[in-house]
């Protein structure tokens, strides 16, 4: 899978996390702090969410200091559905029920062991097939044309 990794700081957690993906064997592709200083994170996270978005990427991996600033840019790409996770349940109940397409860290609060259980749980899920779930990302699907066709 290709993973964009994404951060406005390059920090152990985050080098840590690239280094579980490529061993998860996941082909990882770097942005913002990760591959050069300094990165603003509104910029690293719409970077990588347009990525996604046109399908350059599968999905992506972002960070700052909360994690909410980047998800909430990220979320700003159409077709985006980015999760702020803090842990491995949230990230499995993120893919399955919200088919996120991109995990959002705190690089403040998610130890690298954390980080591991997140990626793990994050990568082993699969989007619910079940139609209510089904129903719910469809009318978000919707909302997000109306809501763009009022600009």
């Amino acid at each position: 899978m290709r993973i964009a990794v994404g951060s406005d700081m390059n920090t152990p957690i985050t080098q840590k996390v690239v280094e579980i993906l490529r061993e998860m064997e996941h082909h990882v592709s770097v942005f913002g702090a990760l591959k050069e200083t300094p990165a603003m994170w509104s910029k690293v996270a719409l970077e990588v969410a347009e990525l996604v978005a046109k399908e350059e990427m599968d999905q992506a991996v972002l960070f700052c200091w909360t994690g909410t600033g980047i998800s909430l840019a990220a979320n700003k790409v159409p077709g985006i559905r980015a999760a702020l996770c803090a842990d491995a349940e949230t990230a499995k109940g993120a893919r399955m029920w919200n088919d996120a397409n991109i995990l959002a860290m705190s690089l403040r609060t998610v130890s690298e062991a954390v980080a591991k259980e997140i990626l793990e749980a994050w990568f082993a899920a699969e989007p619910s097939p079940d139609q209510e779930d089904v129903a719910c990302l469809e009318f978000l699907r919707e909302a997000e044309k109306k809501y763009r066709s009022l600009e």
